[in-house]
């Protein structure tokens, strides 16, 4: 599992910093990528990565600014002439369904795939074998959500030790075993997979914010995430102006960070004010508060390991 920001300015392109988006890369868990904000440049960022807009499958958008949502005809139409098949879900606040009829319709876009679109309110968005996805309200001036995944926990290990301990040869048997919560063997007796096994894998935590005011309450639904992702778009002399613009400073998210006991900040959304030595003092302006934070910058990836 990785992130991988593809776009980490705020309000318009600069030559350091592309407008927002950023991946979540789910090769190995679910052969697919899911995309958070798709703003203007999206598939041209891409173009130097190799991410495959075929395999995307989930869209979340957090809010309809433009430097957030300008990316999301373009990527939808080009993933049609790129072999993308596959249904996408596009996520995200009231007035997204008309932006994305509207502009596909209006420039005559006929898609080779499925496409649902979901209004979304605070709360649950939806739930499968692997993953829990939520909402939750930001302040930003305009309806604004951030998306809470958390992966559900894994079976352990099979403990070959133990089966062979209760005379069992390894074989097709254990695989048997692994997949279901009692197996009978030939000779009548029956295994219990609980006993056999090792403690459950803990799933993975991830806390992805878009553009708000500082919410000390957004700790308790962030709680324990082993990543936060958070708009770190002022300096920390900058708080009135964070919060007249209904954005945060880097110290305000840093504070949020630890307040939550997450394991690892990444700040985005930098305005363009901000370049070189600069960018250097935002970081350790936040670190003074919690350690662990890194400022992402265009292309910037980050594995998101499991315990």
């Amino acid at each position: 599992m990785e992130l991988f920001f593809l776009g980490t300015g705020s309000g318009v392109p600069s030559k350091e910093r592309n407008v927002s988006s950023l991946v979540l890369r789910m090769l190995e868990e679910r052969g697919t990528t899911w995309v958070f904000d798709c703003g203007e440049g999206t598939q041209h960022q891409i173009l130097n990565t190799t991410i495959r807009p075929r395999r995307i499958e989930v869209i979340f958008i957090t809010h309809l600014h433009g430097d957030h949502i300008y990316g999301l005809p373009g990527l939808l139409s080009s993933r049609s002439f790129q072999g993308g098949e596959s249904p996408v879900t596009v996520y995200g606040p009231r007035g997204l369904k008309e932006y994305i009829d509207i502009s596909l319709r209006l420039s005559g876009t006929h898609l080779r795939y499925p496409l649902y679109v979901e209004e979304v309110e605070e709360g649950l968005l939806f739930e499968d074998e692997q993953f829990i996805v939520e909402a939750v309200s930001l302040k930003h001036g305009l309806e604004s959500y951030g998306y809470i995944l958390k992966e559900k926990d894994k079976l352990g290990e099979l403990q070959p030790e133990k089966l062979k301990a209760l005379g069992i040869k390894p074989g097709p048997i254990y695989q048997k075993i692994k997949n279901q919560s009692q197996t009978r063997l030939s000779d009548g007796r029956v295994i219990q997979r609980d006993e056999v096994i090792g403690p459950p894998k803990k799933g993975r935590k991830i806390a992805i914010l878009g553009d708000t005011r500082y919410i000390s309450a957004l700790k308790e639904p962030i709680y324990g995430a082993d990543v936060l992702v958070h708009e770190g778009t002022f300096a920390s002399d900058e708080t009135q102006m964070a919060y007249d613009y209904y954005h945060s400073t880097v110290k305000q998210a840093a504070t949020l960070a630890k307040d939550a006991e997450v394991k690892e900040l990444i700040l985005t959304h930098i305005s363009s004010r901000y370049q070189g030595e600069s960018i250097r003092q935002l970081e350790e302006e936040a670190r003074e508060v919690f350690e662990n934070t890194k400022i992402a910058h265009d292309f910037f990836q980050y594995q998101i390991k499991r315990n």
